[in-house]
């Protein structure tokens, strides 16, 4: 008799690795695991199946390769969508991020474009292909000839528009928080004001991750539209003077600009590496056990039996400082004398 034909011979030689993603892609196709859903992380893997961390990494990579899954910084692998794409075509890996709050949302194109004709030039109808291009490729991806090829035109004809790319990417993010629905009726506490404000903003980050990186503090644009998000923000903070509420603005916009800045650097990362947050974490875990073993790092070595979830997580990041912030801000507020802080 074989014995090499046998079912149970062929589970054996088939690669733990293997044996995994049939399952997982199981769980895929019935159903189980829908689009969008998150797929067992690496840990989840090793712990689950009893293997090792590099075979669980190879996983997810397997999976990605195959179209099944991907990336999704600060939220972490996700089931690819398969109708994102034209049949048979590999599905785009779209540069936005699904996040609590909305997923990644493409300002829409020009009648011209939804009518299947080539689309006119005007200034609104370049912002928007600016912001989609942007979207997809990341800002250092953007040039004026890049959108004026979106056209079929010169880039020279984009200058009777705007006048220059800087004025081109400031109408672009300009744009971006023209999307931004305030509530209404707005929350009547400053604190829940500011959380509301604080989400909003995030949720725009994660939508367009490099606006993040565009925007600056200690240069700021004029930008109507962003504007009125922070006034919006501050609108219930009514004893505080004018610029102390500026100040508590800024404050409370950098740390989640700050955190967001992260969205860009990670997908530009994964694109010259081919690794996602997980894998590249994977790969140098080898190195992280060997300086742990020290028995220098006594913090460290506690962490990862105790969170599971995954600190680096940006979506966690943006929680932790964001409450952190706004509890400072209640003893502020409790303090406070009347008088502008130095």
């Amino acid at each position: 008799m074989d014995r090499s034909a046998s079912p149970a011979a062929n589970r054996s030689a088939t690669p733990p690795y293997r044996r995994i993603v049939a399952e997982l892609r199981r769980r895929i196709d019935a159903g189980e695991l829908s689009p969008g859903d998150r797929v067992p992380s690496t840990r989840r893997i090793t712990q689950e199946w009893g293997v090792a961390m590099a075979t669980a990494t190879k996983v997810l990579t397997t999976l990605r390769q195959e179209g099944l899954v991907r990336a999704v910084p600060g939220v972490g692998t996700v089931v690819a969508d398969p109708g994102a794409s034209a049949a048979g075509d590999p599905a785009p890996r779209p540069r936005g991020n699904i996040g609590s709050g909305g997923g990644r949302h493409a300002l829409p194109p020009g009648d011209d474009q939804a009518a299947g004709r080539p689309p006119s030039l005007s200034r609104d109808r370049i912002v928007r292909a600016g912001v989609r291009i942007a979207d997809a490729e990341g800002l250092r991806s953007l040039s004026m000839r890049r959108v004026a090829a979106e056209f079929g035109a010169s880039s020279m004809a984009l200058y009777r528009h705007v006048a220059n790319k800087d004025e081109l990417v400031m109408l672009m993010a300009d744009a971006t928080f023209a999307e931004i629905e305030l509530p209404d009726p707005a929350p009547r506490h400053w604190r829940a004001r500011m959380e509301a404000g604080a989400r909003l903003q995030w949720q725009l980050y994660q939508r367009h991750p490099w606006v993040a990186q565009w925007l600056s503090i200690t240069r700021p644009q004029p930008m109507p539209h962003a504007m009125i998000l922070i006034e919006w923000t501050m609108g219930a903070a009514t004893r505080f003077d004018p610029l102390t509420k500026l100040r508590l603005a800024l404050t409370l916009l950098n740390h989640v600009r700050g955190t967001a800045v992260a969205l860009e650097e990670d997908l530009e990362a994964e694109q010259q590496t081919g690794m996602d947050q997980e894998q590249w974490m994977a790969s140098l875990e080898p190195e992280y056990e060997r300086i742990l073993e020290s028995g220098a790092f006594p913090m460290y070595a506690g962490i990862g039996d105790e969170d599971d979830a995954g600190t680096l997580r940006l979506d966690a990041m943006f929680e932790f400082g964001l409450a952190r912030l706004l509890d400072g801000f209640e003893v502020f507020n409790d303090g406070w004398t009347g008088r502008p802080a130095p």
